[in-house]
């Protein structure tokens, strides 16, 4: 047996890559076609939703805080919440549905925090920060679309 022919001869080395290979595009294909047929492809992230708020605080009586969807995507209103402090550290943590009768947030629609909401509280000196908050309805996931501080805050 000659040494130099055993080190040179590679013909079994080929065909054995091109089998492990095929085999491995053989199980990635048969993954991704399962993952669809049982519908797990369709189980994508809920995107969370682009929209724009604007926050007018007026100092007439009582000092009220206007919050305003200007634009941006259409968002229903039990995923949306009104969260943060008003003043004297009075926490709030309301849901944009509890404060307004409409079930879908689109653009031009608000709601004013005040006195006379009763659920929230008011902000007689200025004091707030006040964020709202988008929480998708399965609960996976939230995101802070706007917030505001108050003048004193």
């Amino acid at each position: 047996m000659d040494l130099k022919q055993l080190f040179n001869d590679d013909d079994a080395v080929s065909p054995v890559i091109g089998v492990i290979l095929m085999v491995a595009i053989t199980v990635i294909l048969a993954a991704v076609i399962a993952s669809f047929v049982l519908g797990l492809g369709d189980q994508t992230q809920s995107a969370t939703p682009q929209a724009s708020f604007s926050f007018d605080y007026d100092t007439g009586s009582p000092n009220s805080l206007s919050v305003t969807h200007d634009g941006g995507d259409t968002i229903q209103a039990s995923e949306l919440y009104v969260r943060g402090q008003v003043a004297s550290g009075t926490n709030v943590d309301a849901a944009w549905s509890d404060l307004s009768s409409i079930t879908e947030v689109s653009a031009g629609q608000g709601i004013t925090i005040d006195g006379t909401s009763g659920s929230v509280g008011s902000a007689p000196d200025g004091t707030y920060d006040i964020r709202i908050v988008y929480e998708a309805a399965e609960g996976d996931s939230s995101a802070t679309l706007g917030q505001d501080s108050g003048p004193n805050a």
